[in-house]
């Protein structure tokens, strides 16, 4: 009720008098409050409408560079019936190899190919977020969730549907997150952080790793149940250097790729440097080869590929006392690498760069090969 009046004097009355009118301003206030969840609404349609199109313009610049297959080797040519026979179900997908064997791209040749083509996949990187924030960023939240959040967020299954999910690395993901992240692979739904409310989506997923994820199974680190259900149809994608034949190909890829974008014609790669790039072990698989190649790119002034000895030079010293096992290989490439950045990980230059590895998998395999990262002392000078 609202109400309002004055005083007002009358003849006859010694005394002023109260005179005014109340209202029901009940249907007022109720316009008032949809108007506003109307508004929120209307703000929330926008946020994702605009992560959708962030989310196309990032597909359309990825397209661009992924026309090629990774290689025509028996191993891709085999990964491509699998992706063919997989791509026009609902089916999940489990694709697993070493860091930079082409997961992604793999990914989303299988969306592609699908009939949820016309959406954007969507990706979540799980090494990259801390654990703290997997949650929302999956599944979104609402304001006042938690300190902090200030709005609404759609999460990224929201973002998905009618679409694919892509989890990179998704054994990073905390253990409480795969228990939810199994409700929506079983029943299709799941609550936002600070909502009662359950939201339905049809969202299919294709998850990688470049861990055993059963042997992460084995050690308590990943669910088993969850691990059965992503791993309907299981594609290995194998490392580089089981496959040197699709080198050359992935070469003339990059090649062709870098030179359209610096505005340079690169029309032979020498007979020797292409003998050192298929004999070369590829700890980091095609991102490291595409890192050796722009490099080359860079520096080359004619129309002749110059490729850096650096890479050749430290798998030389790494393997050069004799036969190791891979681990051994990897620790010492690793820690050559370390050297010759003098402990820098990050950044332009960095040892993940070079490695062409995310910071994140680099963390992650130095902890496994126990490498520590502190930047080297100077030496003392004895006198």
């Amino acid at each position: 009720m609202l109400s309002k009046g004055q005083l007002q004097r009358t003849e006859g009355m010694a005394q002023p008098c109260l005179m005014g009118v109340t209202q029901d301003i009940t249907a007022r206030k109720v316009m008032e409050q949809k108007m506003q969840e109307h508004l929120q609404e209307i703000e929330f349609l926008r946020q994702k409408l605009e992560a959708e199109n962030a989310l196309l313009k990032s597909e359309a610049g990825k397209a661009l560079n992924t026309q090629s297959p990774l290689g025509a080797s028996r191993a891709m040519r085999q990964i491509m019936t699998k992706i063919e026979l997989v791509a026009p179900t609902q089916s999940t997908v489990l694709i697993q190899g070493e860091t930079g064997t082409g997961k992604e791209l793999i990914a989303q040749t299988i969306h592609r190919l699908s009939d949820r083509s016309k959406h954007p996949m969507v990706t979540v990187n799980c090494a990259a977020l801390p654990a703290a924030l997997v949650e929302s960023e999956l599944f979104g939240r609402e304001r006042g969730a938690f300190t902090g959040a200030v709005s609404k967020q759609v999460g990224r299954f929201e973002l998905a549907d009618r679409s694919t999910l892509f989890l990179d690395e998704v054994a990073e993901m905390p253990l409480e997150t795969q228990a939810k992240l199994l409700r929506v692979l079983q029943e299709g739904k799941f609550e936002r952080l600070g909502s009662p409310h359950s939201v339905k989506v049809d969202v299919r997923i294709i998850a990688a790793t470049n861990k055993t994820l059963y042997e992460e199974v084995e050690k308590g680190n990943f669910r088993r149940d969850l691990f059965y259900r992503l791993s309907i149809f299981p594609i290995h994608v194998p490392p580089l250097r089981e496959r040197t034949e699709d080198i050359p190909h992935l070469v003339w890829k990059f090649v062709n790729e870098f030179g359209e974008k610096m505005g340079k014609r690169i029309n032979r790669v020498p007979q020797k440097d292409m003998e050192k790039l298929t004999g070369y072990t590829w700890p980091g698989n095609i991102r490291e080869l595409k890192n050796v190649i722009e490099y080359g790119l860079i520096v080359s002034k004619g129309e002749v590929l110059e490729l850096s000895l650096q890479h050749f030079e430290l798998q030389a010293e790494c393997t050069g006392s004799g036969t190791q096992t891979l681990e051994e290989v990897e620790r010492e490439h690793i820690q050559k690498t370390l050297q010759l950045t003098k402990g820098r990980i990050k950044g332009k230059g960095g040892a993940a760069q070079l490695l062409g590895m995310n910071p994140s998998t680099l963390y992650s395999r130095m902890r496994k090969l126990d490498i520590s990262s502190t930047k080297p002392k100077p030496q003392e000078v004895v006198s």
